[in-house]
């Protein structure tokens, strides 16, 4: 049977990238036409592209035919499901400068001194493995697939769990609890060992876990066991490749910083 690739006409979800889309490059014209001298590098075109992909990626796992193969087969919902949970706060982060953001600065610090527990790196890890861990156990899943507002949850949940997970390794503001040393490291290796787990058990599972797509018709051919083995290897290798990639970026962050830090050391000895 072939799948139904249509696009899903969502006027919410085209409203929303669109207001999105406006504010953010609002704010950022702004930055780079403004009086001062470094405005080019407080704002540089990258940041706005990768902003600006984040938004089309959003728009490609929710409106695009990848929304209706997710209706059909488990892994086309993994990949929406990783696309909303690591791809899109990835690059809106990454489209954030300490200047674009001044206008909200003070009010992120001010909620993260209120915060508490919850502004600790440790919840956004627990909130990270909790999120995919309890959308992933079978009932649940089933009941997100077939309720169009519990749906809506799902994916809000992954938005969210994965801005707040991301946001302690590439937020441009110095966090109050910062990861430094080998706490980036400690960070995404725990969540990797717990969300690489579930992947490998949805990967070599010996009977299909989910009764929707058990019952559903089958495209392509693929049974339900192997679009579940799929299904797993595709949330397992996403994670190593966005993992690693990670650490290789923050790696290179960390030795350009100490490189700067060295050369204001050597200015003011020769001061």
């Amino acid at each position: 049977m072939s799948p139904d690739l249509s696009w899903t006409i969502s006027p919410g979800a085209l409203i929303g990238a669109a207001l999105i889309a406006g504010v953010y490059a609002r704010r950022w014209r702004r930055v780079r036409l403004g009086p001062s001298p470094r405005s080019a590098e407080e704002a540089p075109v990258w940041r706005m592209c990768c902003f600006m992909a984040s938004v089309l990626v959003a728009l490609l796992a929710l409106i695009s035919p990848l929304d209706a193969l997710a209706d059909q087969l488990f892994f086309g919902h993994m990949f929406q499901h990783m696309l909303l949970l690591d791809v899109v706060p990835i690059l809106a982060i990454l489209g954030l400068t300490k200047v674009i953001l001044r206008p909200a600065t003070r009010a992120v610090s001010a909620v993260e001194r209120r915060a508490g527990p919850v502004a600790h790196p440790a919840f956004a890890v627990l909130l990270y493995v909790s999120a995919i861990w309890a959308w992933h156990i079978p009932a649940a899943y089933d009941l997100a697939v077939r309720h169009p507002l519990v749906h809506l949850l799902e994916h809000a949940s992954f938005v969210v769990a994965g801005s707040l997970y991301w946001w302690h390794l590439l937020s441009p503001i110095r966090a109050r609890l910062r990861l430094d040393g080998m706490g980036p490291i400690v960070y995404m290796a725990t969540t990797k060992l717990f969300v690489g787990a579930l992947g490998m058990g949805l990967a070599f599972a010996p009977a299909a876990l989910y009764p929707y797509y058990v019952h559903h018709a089958r495209i392509w051919g693929i049974s339900a066991i192997d679009d579940q083995s799929i299904a797993g290897l595709v949330m397992a290798v996403e994670q190593s490749l966005v993992m690693g990639t990670a650490l290789v970026v923050l790696f290179v962050r960390a030795l350009t910083e100490s490189e700067r830090m060295q050369e204001r050391r050597e200015r003011y000895e020769l001061a």
